[in-house]
């Protein structure tokens, strides 16, 4: 019973740091207040330094898996594993890094739609009725009503939503007519990687009170960098069908973690397939053209390429503001701001949007857990 205790306080620990690395205050409260409520020890909230030695050790981990997930290697994990008197069990391990994935994603959610700290309420931003009054819970976020969803009436972007149609129906016709060679097909992908880089995230951070967050994490200044920068050393591309979810991370998950492969299985591909066959206000859209887009373009910002596809069709379906938009909610989510929110598909239902978020949350943590694997995969081979 006592080492059931002891793992539930670290668990909530674990998410507490991951939750903290992006600054996000609203999971970190929430977690802070369950972490006293299940009985854990208040001074192991003085600082990640009064925290026991086992649960510091995953500083490092924690901030590279949020930040730059491509250069955890397997002696990061060898580190875990073999540090003496507290050290972590192969299973217990692959738990943590489910944890720390699942939070950095979530984050990513969490801002993305606005939700914040109820005692922060006044800098965060949410979906509201364009012209009804807001609705705000408990927890300081803004709700419409239910029942009075609609479309944004903006003057002047009908024509968007026709556009985004009319080039998923010419891709679709171009993919029926003839293929694209490997050649070129890895063109387009490095040519993708290259843009991402001049796709800026804002430099208007939120108004955040870190004082109560950053002694969960150490090192504030460790943030995100582009998967290629010039002049930075090489990192090679991740090739997804060598190292792919499906074929090697779910069973590697499932043996160490029983069950939990399948339960993250079943929360990808949820996300993935999602769809009510609506655009705005079309219905009978075949939309997985562009949520597969969506979704690559999030790995693709990580260095993970799919040889199968084609990534021209990223700059075909995403235009700039949304791709400023995903990169912001994945990869500096604390820099997310209503005004990103509202500057793309501004024909479409907040729940398209929300939609959008969850795309975001799932295809991110999927890389994340893809470049961690691997690296457990390294150390076991």
């Amino acid at each position: 019973m006592i080492m059931i205790m002891t793992w539930n306080l670290n668990v909530y620990h674990v998410v507490l740091q991951a939750a903290a690395q992006h600054q996000c205050s609203y999971l970190v409260n929430l977690h802070v207040n369950d972490f006293l409520q299940v009985g854990g020890d208040p001074k192991w909230l003085a600082g990640l330094d009064s925290a026991p030695p086992k649960l510091q050790t995953l500083s490092q981990v924690n901030k590279i898996l949020a930040h730059r997930p491509w250069l955890i290697t397997k002696d990061h994990i060898e580190r875990l594993l073999r540090s003496e008197d507290h050290g972590w069990s192969l299973a217990e391990l692959i738990h943590v890094l489910v944890l720390l994935t699942h939070y950095h994603s979530l984050a990513s959610f969490t801002f993305g739609c606005g939700i914040i700290s109820a005692t922060h309420s006044d800098g965060g931003h949410s979906p509201r009725h364009p012209s009804g009054p807001d609705v705000t819970n408990g927890n300081g976020v803004e709700e419409q009503p239910l029942g009075q969803e609609r479309v944004d009436q903006v003057t002047g972007t009908t024509f968007e939503v026709e556009a985004l149609l009319e080039k998923m129906k010419r891709l679709q016709e171009c993919r029926d007519e003839e293929g694209t060679s490997q050649e070129e097909m890895a063109t387009r992908f490095e040519r993708e990687k290259a843009e991402s880089l001049f796709v800026a995230t804002s430099d208007n951070e939120r108004w955040i009170d870190t004082r109560e967050i950053s002694r969960h994490f150490e090192d504030p200044s460790y943030g995100y960098q582009d998967f290629s920068r010039h002049g930075d050393q090489y990192v090679p591309t991740f090739r997804a069908q060598d190292y792919t979810w499906e074929d090697h991370g779910y069973s590697l998950v499932n043996r160490l973690y029983p069950d939990v492969g399948q339960l993250l299985d079943e929360k990808f591909q949820n996300a993935y397939n999602l769809t009510y066959n609506t655009m705005a206000m079309h219905k009978n859209v075949d939309t997985s053209m562009l949520r597969r887009a969506i979704w690559n373009y999030i790995h693709c910002m990580f260095g993970i390429r799919y040889d199968d596809y084609d990534y021209g069709e990223i700059n075909q379906l995403l235009d700039r503001n949304f791709k400023v938009y995903i990169k912001t909610v994945v990869c500096s989510p604390a820099k997310t701001t209503k005004g990103m929110y509202d500057s793309f598909w501004r024909q479409f239902k907040h729940s398209e949007k929300i939609h959008v978020n969850l795309l975001l949350m799932e295809a991110r943590m999927q890389a994340e857990l893809l470049y961690a694997l691997t690296a457990i995969t390294r150390h076991l081979t």
